[in-house]
């Protein structure tokens, strides 16, 4: 496709003069608006102005200026179409055969914070109008959204003096996936300022592509990462510095989300060390040394391989026991530089920095199903002990307590069915993922052994028979909380009296699927 005018109306401005100048090596003829067609000329450049275009001047401070039919008809008119261009002719008009466009930025100024009359200014209309019928009419006019391309077009003029088939397809794809995304963010933002409720009847979800991955859960499957423009500044993996290691994988950025999720649970020094999306430790302790080392000694054969998460600084002593294992990834707000020192002579280990502030935990999960998806919002509802109850003849004690609020912390990011055993802020057995709670029981209990003398029991839903309940007695357990709920709680009831275990409904379930 030949090209001889071209209208050029950009906000970024980066390359727009080089790339201009290039076309005016061909020929072509610039179009152009306001602060565009200015920066233009201060190069030297010979520019037609929009308004020479239309015939009006730009109005409303810029609102109104390519919104026209001597613009827009020259754009859609069919080249092949002998009636659109005998009308071309009748309003003597020229085709226009290439659009340059980028837009006002929105999702810029609201992050910066923005009142609603100055977020509404950065509402482009003219832009996304001009990107959208370029790229309806991509077979005779190219639409241009991204500087990065201004190098392929100049070389494709200088090669070939036109702009191939193939290349004009990919960019209105590109335009048409900049638009959509450039209003799914404007309507997120007005959305959830405005409050006007989360779930929609259309909904469109905004991504911004970090890095196209190796390949995702299995080396058959393609796979990238994407982030949610305009989400919380809570601790997150997106953001992360890498500090050392090969590039994340699909699973590692998994596993690093599901390790950070559970640290964010705690105020005090904790640590999580996941394997496949679950933990198989968590603990608290005086320092990340300790709660690593208590976290670890809940299963000591599943961490290998696994994803370890703090939300301390990692220093020289926790680096050190770290060290000792083969981890794939160890993410912290901070490494000491002695810390750093020991770890990267690990040389698969990726250390992620995650920038850390006390952001509240909020928005909604996201999950895919073929065909669709289901949305919700996260499991970070308060856990709140003045909502239990008793209800067996025994009490617990404070301690007892104590760990019945941190066993219901961990238990909500274990896959279910689960139950967790702790002891003094420590998981001591975790069973996950099973089909019945008595086989998660069994499991933790089995893989716990003599840890799980005197601990504390959280299941992350109700039980729906004793035999649960009779196989933690079994193993010494001292207190159960659970959510309750079950047809049959007076008969879990009744099993712990006989046990002599307190037992605790928290009327909150944690089903993680």
């Amino acid at each position: 496709m030949d090209v001889h005018r071209a209208l050029l109306s950009t906000f970024d401005k980066t390359g727009i003069d080089e790339f201009a100048s290039h076309l005016a090596d061909h020929d072509i003829e610039i179009i152009s608006t306001g602060g565009t067609a200015r920066a233009l000329e201060n190069e030297g450049l010979k520019v037609t102005s929009v308004s020479d275009v239309t015939g009006h001047p730009e109005r409303f401070d810029g609102r109104v200026k390519t919104l026209h039919p001597n613009i827009h008809a020259a754009i859609l008119a069919r080249r092949d179409n002998p009636d659109d261009m005998a009308t071309l002719d009748a309003m003597n008009i020229k085709p226009i055969d290439l659009v340059v466009c980028n837009l006002y930025p929105f999702q810029a100024t609201v992050e910066n914070g923005a009142t609603l009359p100055q977020a509404m200014e950065q509402v482009d209309i003219g832009g996304p109008t001009l990107l959208r019928a370029a790229a309806k009419n991509h077979e005779h006019c190219t639409p241009i959204v991204n500087p990065e391309r201004y190098e392929q077009i100049t070389n494709e003029l200088t090669k070939n003096h036109t702009i191939t088939p193939e290349t004009r397809r990919a960019l209105a794809v590109e335009a048409f996936d900049h638009t959509a995304h450039y209003d799914a963010v404007i309507g997120r933002w007005f959305r959830e300022t405005q409050r006007t409720g989360k779930f929609p009847r259309q909904l469109t979800i905004p991504l911004d592509r970090l890095e196209t991955l190796r390949y995702g859960e299995n080396a058959h499957q393609a796979a990238a990462f994407y982030k949610t423009p305009l989400s919380s500044n809570e601790p997150c993996i997106p953001p992360a510095n890498q500090l050392h290691g090969k590039d994340l994988s699909y699973n590692n950025v998994i596993d690093a989300d599901a390790a950070l999720e559970a640290v964010k649970e705690f105020d005090d020094p904790a640590v999580a060390i996941i394997k496949h999306a679950t933990p198989s430790g968590i603990a608290l302790g005086e320092t990340i040394h300790e709660a690593y080392q208590r976290a670890y000694e809940t299963d000591t054969d599943s961490p290998y391989g696994g994803i370890v998460a703090a939300n301390r600084t990692v220093d020289a002593d926790a680096a050190e026991a770290m060290s000792k294992l083969f981890l794939e990834v160890i993410l912290a707000p901070a490494f000491t530089d002695e810390a750093l020192e020991t770890l990267t002579q690990k040389k698969n280990v990726r250390l992620l920095e995650i920038p850390w502030n006390d952001d509240p935990r909020r928005g909604l999960a996201h999950r895919s199903v073929v065909g669709g998806a289901l949305i919700q919002d996260r499991d970070v509802k308060e856990i709140d002990p003045k909502t239990w109850d008793v209800v067996t003849d025994t009490h617990p004690t404070q301690t007892q307590r104590d760990d019945m609020l941190f066993a219901m912390r961990c238990v909500r990011h274990i896959k279910s069915n689960s139950v967790v055993f702790v002891d003094e802020g420590a998981t001591v057995g975790i069973g996950t993922g099973q089909t019945s709670r008595v086989d998660a029981s069994w499991i933790a209990t089995n893989k716990g052994g003599d840890r799980i003398d005197g601990s504390v029991l959280a299941s992350d839903a109700f039980f729906p028979f004793r035999d649960a309940v009779d196989v933690a007695a079994d193993a010494g357990v001292s207190a159960i909380i659970q959510p309750g709920g079950s047809i049959r709680d007076e008969e879990v009831i009744e099993a712990a009296n006989e046990h002599e275990i307190p037992m605790v409904f928290s009327h909150q379930r944690a089903f993680r699927h």
